[in-house]
């Protein structure tokens, strides 16, 4: 997995509709997970902290509102994109989904291109630079496409690791990010580093955000990891 590329986590119990999924969203640059019924889902919601969810409203046991219902009540997911996929286009099913705390609704047959630029849509929202776009914390700036950093208007030498980490908590100030999550967002889930490497670009970081002056915005939450602010 590359260590900034978003991951879609995809629920449909159809195999056919699963795999035409898969292959569109792998065709605009996403990772995916992929489960055929809501119990499965909610193992991967863990194992795998996908940045949106595709999720299919028919499953078998456990129904896709059940599972919503359930990311949108747990802490660590409440704020992950859901996008409901239903053929229920009655306005009482959209409004029922939407109450459940789905972001999206989408009936089916659906356009994929109309779903790919609602994933992105989310996307946007949830993961704004691996989006591309540009984001502020108090006199930080940092800029995804030009991948430059400014602070108090001076420009910031960061390495490409240190890029990354300074992405991922400004996408979500005030978060606490244990060192696990950490290495599984910025360097990567299937690539093997000792969480004393985390430390080390931590301090980095700091070293880089204090080069010019100014307080250190950097976090340490004894036990838990390191949060922005």
């Amino acid at each position: 997995m590359a260590a900034d590329q978003p991951t879609v986590l995809v629920v449909e119990d159809e195999p056919a509709q699963r795999e035409v999924l898969r292959y569109n969203l792998e065709a605009e640059g996403f990772r995916v997970a992929a489960a055929g019924n809501g119990e499965e889902a909610l193992v991967l919601l863990d194992e795998e902290a996908p940045d949106v969810v595709v999720l299919d409203w028919m499953l078998p046991n456990l129904s896709g509102i059940e599972v919503c219902r359930q990311i949108k009540t747990r802490s660590e997911t409440r704020g992950l994109p859901v996008i409901m996929l239903s053929a229920r286009s009655e306005e009482v099913d959209r409004i029922r989904g939407l109450d459940t705390g789905a972001d999206d609704y989408v009936v089916k047959p659906y356009s994929l291109r109309e779903l790919m630029a609602r994933v992105k849509a989310q996307l946007r929202r949830a993961r704004p630079a691996a989006a591309g776009l540009r984001l502020e914390f108090e006199d930080i700036v940092l800029d995804s496409e030009t991948h430059r950093v400014t602070r108090d208007g001076q420009e910031l030498k960061l390495g490409p690791t240190e890029f990354r980490l300074l992405s991922t908590f400004m996408e979500k100030p005030g978060r606490v990010w244990s060192r696990e999550q950490l290495l599984d967002r910025v360097w990567g889930r299937d690539i093997y580093v000792d969480t004393r490497t985390v430390d080390v670009h931590i301090g980095r970081l700091r070293k880089a955000l204090g080069a010019h002056g100014g307080e250190d915005p950097l976090r340490t939450v004894r036990g838990a990891g390191y949060a922005l602010g």
